[in-house]
């Protein structure tokens, strides 16, 4: 695809400092791209490579000023870059239709353009909705509902009687519905509770590679509306994560807790059970969380801190050996002080 700066600036409503008719043929990172590319910054830290780049445009924020480039001013370059990606790069599309050696068992009800791949298995009960698409792989049990424009890619399991909403993506692996971790007399009977609730996921949700949700003891376990979930997580039974949240891989959270919205928990953060986050908390990456968090406020550390008195904290770590040093000098010093005391005290005796 080829399509001018002008063109391009047009469909983001961005304001163009330069040559509109400079024809963009691909996207590229700043530190790669060349004449015919269109590449960006969205973080301040790169600013100094305005000057330095060949790219025939670049996405940048309002204000920026670089004489002699071609500059596309939007709201946040990230975002724009996105609409644009999307608009270079499309996958073929998938053609509806139920492929050789997928098995449907009887009771299934599956949209006339879902698609299902080779090697998937649809249990009975199981209803998919139109523009579905099952790789080949996939797993859905016996009373799922998988909702319109949902993608499954390979090796997905959606356990039985879970519901996924519409335009949800689960990437390969993902387990959604597996029993969660109850056990009575734990470390000694270690008996099993049956979980007999479910996983909900709603619309919009997009899930990474080889993530794992429990489903509920009782009740469900809730992911709800926009939740953006990393490879490699785990969400524990009863688990409610609150709207557009961001769970970055490696996470762990433990169930029964109930996340807010738009809450942002870095990368192996890990939470105990039955706590609540309020809204818009920001977990910092490698924390442990052990009680409730309140709304809108930062934590880093394990066991979490304010980020603040985090940082205050941290700071005083490599000052330790010194600060050791001197009490351990200054104990010295006392210990003398009290020794002289008490000679002075039987010589006036």
């Amino acid at each position: 695809m080829k399509k001018t700066l002008g063109e391009i600036a047009a469909f983001l409503n961005g304001e163009l400092k330069g040559d509109a008719g400079v024809l963009i043929e691909n996207i590229r990172a700043i530190d790669d791209a060349r004449e015919g590319d269109l590449t960006f910054i969205a973080n301040p830290a790169y600013t100094g490579k305005l000057t330095t780049t060949t790219a025939s445009g670049i996405l940048v924020a309002p204000g920026t000023e670089c004489p002699g480039k071609n500059l596309i001013l939007v709201g946040d370059p990230y975002i724009a870059l996105s609409r644009v990606l999307a608009l270079y790069y499309t996958d073929e599309p998938d053609l509806p239709g139920i492929r050789k050696e997928a098995f449907l068992e009887e009771g299934a009800v599956i949209s006339g353009d879902a698609t299902i791949y080779s090697h998937a298995t649809v249990c009975r009960g199981a209803r998919i909705g139109a523009g579905v698409v099952l790789y080949p792989g996939v797993f859905v049990g016996r009373d799922a509902v998988i909702g319109d424009g949902t993608v499954l890619y390979p090796n997905v399991t959606v356990y039985h009687r879970c519901v996924i909403g519409k335009r949800v993506i689960l990437h390969a692996g993902v387990v959604v519905g597996s029993d969660g971790f109850g056990f009575a007399a734990p470390g000694a009977m270690n008996i099993k509770i049956p979980q007999v609730g479910i996983v909900q996921i709603d619309d919009d949700v997009e899930v990474g590679a080889n993530t794992t949700i429990d489903r509920a003891t009782l009740g469900r376990t809730w992911i709800q509306r926009g939740v953006k979930i990393d490879n490699l997580v785990q969400v524990g039974h009863n688990v409610v994560i609150g709207e557009n949240s961001v769970i970055v891989s490696q996470v762990g959270i433990s169930g029964s807790t109930k996340l807010g919205k738009s809450v942002i928990l870095g990368g192996q953060t890990g939470l105990a059970g039955h706590l609540m986050i309020g809204d818009h908390v920001m977990v910092a990456a490698q924390s442990g969380i052990h009680e409730d968090v309140p709304a809108n406020l930062a934590v880093s550390g394990s066991p979490h801190l304010p980020h603040k008195d985090w940082l205050r904290a941290m700071s005083c770590v490599a000052k330790l050996p010194e600060m050791r040093k001197t009490l351990t000098s200054l104990a010295k010093r006392i210990e003398g002080l009290e020794t002289t005391t008490k000679r002075s005290d039987k010589e006036n005796r």
